[in-house]
């Protein structure tokens, strides 16, 4: 066997070798295609059937309301064309339906009334906070002037401007002005940059706070708000802000609370 013999026979070899290499690759390319497609379809499925078990389960929840709704007018139009019928003469049913509903709406009006009356009595108490004497400087309007100072403090943290336009209550101008300096550079410090430029705005100020007078008017119980030059950015960092926020973050224990005190 000379050198082109073994030369051929190797290509052939190689051709051989290359054939069911491709043959299998392409064995496994189409083995993988099928167990993807395989997976894709069980995953939608899987999908479709969630969506069909949820939208099942509103649909049941609309049709119960539907039903309740139904029978609460159906009791209400019989009350009102046929007002001489006792509770014995109306459907059993239709007369427990009415009661559970009503009973669960004065329950819902209460627990409103009861957390109305809360926030009130907690903007009272910022109306204490914030109650300072123009002529004396009293142990109170130092805790009330270390209030802004923090306040301030935040807003520059949140909007990181190196410029900003400060909104205050006019009586509160004087304490705001005393803590400018101090803030601006407490933020400078936990922030790692230069003090930023707070411009005090003397022309508009917040609305002073509520009194028996105008209660119906817009007011504001102390705090500040900052904003960017440009006012594209705003911070409100006042205390009825503040107080908004408390009472989203912990409505549902004040709610579990309204119920408890609703029961006792």
């Amino acid at each position: 066997m000379n050198d082109a013999d073994v030369s051929r026979q190797i290509q052939q070899m190689v051709r051989f070798i290359r054939q069911e290499a491709e043959e299998k690759a392409n064995e496994i390319s189409v083995s993988a295609e099928e167990e993807f497609n395989i997976e894709k379809l069980q995953l939608v499925e899987a999908e479709k059937k969630k969506i069909r078990q949820e939208y099942e389960r509103k649909e049941r929840q609309v049709e119960i309301r539907k039903k309740m709704i139904v029978r609460q007018l159906t009791l209400l139009e019989i009350k009102f064309w046929r007002p001489s019928l006792t509770r014995l003469d109306l459907d059993p049913c239709f007369e427990y339906s009415m009661q559970l509903n009503a009973s669960r709406i004065k329950v819902l009006q209460a627990q409103d009334d009861v957390i109305s009356s809360m926030k009130e009595a907690a903007s009272k108490e910022l109306l204490s906070v914030s109650h300072h004497h123009d002529l004396t400087f009293t142990h109170h309007d130092h805790v009330y002037r270390n209030l802004l100072k923090d306040l301030i403090v935040q807003c520059l943290l949140r909007l990181k401007e190196p410029s900003v336009l400060l909104r205050c209550r006019k009586e509160d101008l004087h304490l705001v002005e005393h803590v400018l300096d101090s803030a601006a550079q407490e933020y400078a410090d936990k922030a790692n940059v230069d003090p930023p430029e707070i411009i005090v705005d003397n022309q508009v100020y917040l609305p002073p706070g509520p009194n028996h007078h105008n209660a119906h008017d817009i007011y504001c119980s102390g705090g500040v708000v900052l904003a960017s030059r440009d006012g594209k950015i705003v911070c409100e960092n006042t205390l009825d802000a503040r107080l908004d926020v408390v009472f989203r973050k912990k409505l549902p224990e004040v709610s579990f609370l309204c119920i408890v005190i609703l029961i006792l």
